[in-house]
């Protein structure tokens, strides 16, 4: 048991250190200015990407932004955040493009085409302003097959409107992304209840 003058010794370093942290990150606040729309990239293969980028789709309906959802290979089956989403046609653009994973469809021809409707798509909302945030959900999975030109899909990017917001999900991200991103965070597995042989759960993976 810690007694009175060690726990007010631990209580005073903390606050010293939390002082000079907090002095830190002041500085830091006061030196990021600039406010331009950012491209975030959530990739790796650990699970939470597609589930942060619809955590960032509801942040940003609660500032009052429009919102559009392109999903890029899924949408063979109906999950939770699109029945969510669709009851907010006014604010949420929802647009489910593809017919199943690869290993489901095995038809890469298809799956190009898919791929390539759903970028069709999507740079229409890339073009459109009144678009605060997009989503687009496993992109990553249809740059790394390749079933659409990584340079292509940038310079789209790069041409949206200035206060845009992009998130990006799916694992192997590409390079060039990557390199053009803003914000790139890699989900690293360290647990998964799949391995354990548990199922997919409603309201968790779908």
């Amino acid at each position: 048991m810690i007694d009175d003058t060690a726990n007010s010794e631990l209580n005073e370093r903390h606050r010293v250190r939390m002082e000079r942290k907090k002095a830190i990150i002041d500085q830091k606040i006061a030196e990021a200015q600039k406010e331009i729309g950012i491209i975030i990239v959530n990739t790796g293969n650990g699970k939470g990407k597609s589930s942060s980028g619809f955590g960032m789709v509801v942040r940003a309906m609660g500032h009052g932004m429009k919102v559009a959802v392109v999903q890029f290979i899924k949408g063979a089956m109906s999950t939770g955040e699109e029945k969510f989403l669709r009851r907010f046609p006014d604010e949420v653009s929802f647009h489910a493009m593809g017919e199943g994973y690869t290993w489901d469809t095995q038809n890469r021809e298809r799956d190009i085409e898919k791929a390539e409707e759903a970028w069709a798509l999507a740079k229409g909302f890339l073009s459109d302003p009144a678009i605060g945030l997009v989503l687009f959900d496993e992109l990553n999975i249809a740059l790394k097959y390749k079933y659409l030109d990584v340079h292509a899909v940038i310079a789209d990017l790069l041409d949206r409107p200035g206060m845009q917001h992009v998130v990006i999900t799916g694992r192997g991200a590409p390079d060039e992304l990557i390199a053009i991103a803003d914000t790139v965070t890699d989900m690293t597995v360290v647990k998964h209840a799949f391995k354990a042989g548990i199922a997919a759960q409603a309201g968790t993976e779908f």
